[in-house]
């Protein structure tokens, strides 16, 4: 099986060969392709040296799949030229995900609405893929009507470039800035960019994306993401309010195996989900359970994930597995 790796050189594309060897996903022939500067460079994949391709050599190949985390314009532009050569593309831009001939895809959520036809795919944001993935068992049991979610967001979200502002920061060297502001030693209630309505496209994409996956745009969400000084993953307080009546040990107890979910939640003996923790982890991890002391339909929750793995590249491999289970490659 030929598989391409576009943008493979990247902070989400590295993480992706790095999934792709952990799974052992059959991979036959990589094709590692990345801008016209990486091109001709090598790199290590299942001990193997790979050349860098450009995308226009990796058309050539034909890839059954092809993986992409290189940004929205370059998914606009060459996802449809792979689609029709019949290569599945796995997207991990926001570029196709509001398509309503386009599935957004969490494979434990809602990977049976995935179809042999749908040759471009979807992934989510990493902020809603940790969500849903919590919410979508709950929301089965108990119904949905209203979440209130703020987000804790990792630098590495940003890409390499705001990693490198943080330690140029804290190292107290001069940075290039990509944020608007320092953000070691500061918080940033601004993910993506501000919109007509004052929320951010950061904000909106957990709103149009959790109804879209979930299949209920009635689903009350509201959202304020913050991104933070840290780079092991993203944190999100939740506020769930449900169709009936519940209590923290029966969402603890629903959720405790479900397939990706860890319940990291005993507070007494200081155990919690945290990002120092979840990074490298592929798992979804809920903790801090706790009724509304006012609503008894509702509970507040801490989830976390490494937004790098659960949250683009091994969301996207999962993807990429369930295309071999339904024998579409």
């Amino acid at each position: 099986m030929k598989v391409a790796v576009v943008g493979a050189t990247g902070l989400v594309g590295s993480v992706m060969l790095k999934v792709l060897e952990e799974f052992k996903f059959p991979v036959s022939e990589l094709l590692p392709v990345a801008s016209e500067k990486s091109v001709g460079k090598s790199l290590t994949f299942c001990k193997q040296n790979y050349p860098v391709l450009s995308v226009e050599e990796a058309l050539k190949a034909a890839p059954q799949i092809a993986i992409f985390s290189a940004g929205s314009n370059a998914s606009k532009k060459y996802a449809p030229l792979f689609a029709e050569k019949g290569t599945y593309v796995i997207d991990n831009s926001s570029c196709w995900r509001m398509y309503d001939n386009i599935p957004l895809i969490v494979p434990e959520v809602n990977g049976s609405i995935l179809e042999k036809h749908h040759h471009i795919i979807a992934n989510p944001n990493c902020s809603t893929i940790q969500l849903v993935a919590v919410l979508s068992p709950l929301k089965k049991l108990f119904g949905l009507k209203r979440i209130v979610i703020s987000t804790y967001q990792s630098v590495t979200g940003t890409g390499v470039k705001a990693v490198k502002q943080l330690f140029d920061e804290r190292n107290k060297q001069a940075t290039d800035m990509v944020y608007p502001y320092p953000i070691d030693l500061n918080c940033l209630p601004h993910g993506g960019d501000f919109t007509e309505n004052g929320y951010t496209t950061e904000e909106m994409k957990l709103v149009h994306e959790t109804h879209k996956i979930l299949q209920d745009k009635s689903i009350e969400v509201e959202a304020t993401v913050v991104r933070v000084p840290v780079t092991g993953g993203h944190s999100e307080s939740v506020y769930a309010e449900f169709d009936v009546e519940v209590n923290a040990d029966m969402v603890r107890n629903s959720l405790q195996n479900e397939k990706g979910i860890v319940v990291q939640d005993k507070p007494a003996e200081n155990i919690y989900p945290m990002p120092l923790h979840a990074e490298g982890k592929n798992d979804v991890f809920v903790g801090r359970i706790r009724q509304s002391l006012y609503n008894k339909k509702a509970v507040n929750m801490w989830i976390v994930a490494d937004n790098l793995r659960k949250g683009a590249a091994t969301n996207a491999v999962q993807i990429a597995q369930l295309l071999v289970e339904k024998q579409f490659v």
